[in-house]
């Protein structure tokens, strides 16, 4: 059940957050190995800006560069094309298990709220942290 809320809610997040992703790598058993994160450090038309689709291909092509075994299962945890704050987190569940999550604001106060509101959501209330904080240039500005 906690993964079919947690599921949802990145896919409506992905619809409402349309460049930057935040990935995660499993390894055989399942037990994630290696989270990271693609963000376009400059505006849409610079540079370094990346559609939320190339963000996506550079965070999973950074994630097989630093794994050190080559990840059984990748995923995107979280992607978007807006301009925003952005926290990305861990707890633990009742069972020990770790949850990662993100959080998306307008400020990194909100990102940071956001995103621990989440863990809590998801019943991983122990050792929360944020592993991850940035802030990404989309082409959606409010």
């Amino acid at each position: 059940m906690k993964c079919s809320a947690l599921c949802l809610f990145f896919c409506v997040c992905s619809r409402l957050f349309a460049g930057d992703a935040v990935v995660i790598g499993y390894n055989a058993d399942g037990i994630w190995t290696a989270v990271t994160y693609y963000c376009s450090s400059t505006p849409k038309g610079s540079r370094d800006y990346k559609t939320q689709k190339e963000a996506q291909q550079s965070a999973l092509r950074d994630l097989r560069r630093r794994s050190k075994l080559r990840p059984a299962r990748e995923s995107i945890l979280s992607s978007s094309d807006s301009t925003g704050f952005v926290a990305v987190a861990r707890g633990k569940d009742k069972s020990s298990k770790d949850v990662n999550v993100v959080g998306r604001g307008e400020t990194q106060n909100q990102a940071d709220k956001e995103a621990f509101a989440q863990l809590s959501a998801a019943g991983a209330g122990a050792e929360q942290k944020i592993v991850y904080r940035y802030f990404s240039h989309g082409s959606y500005s409010k």
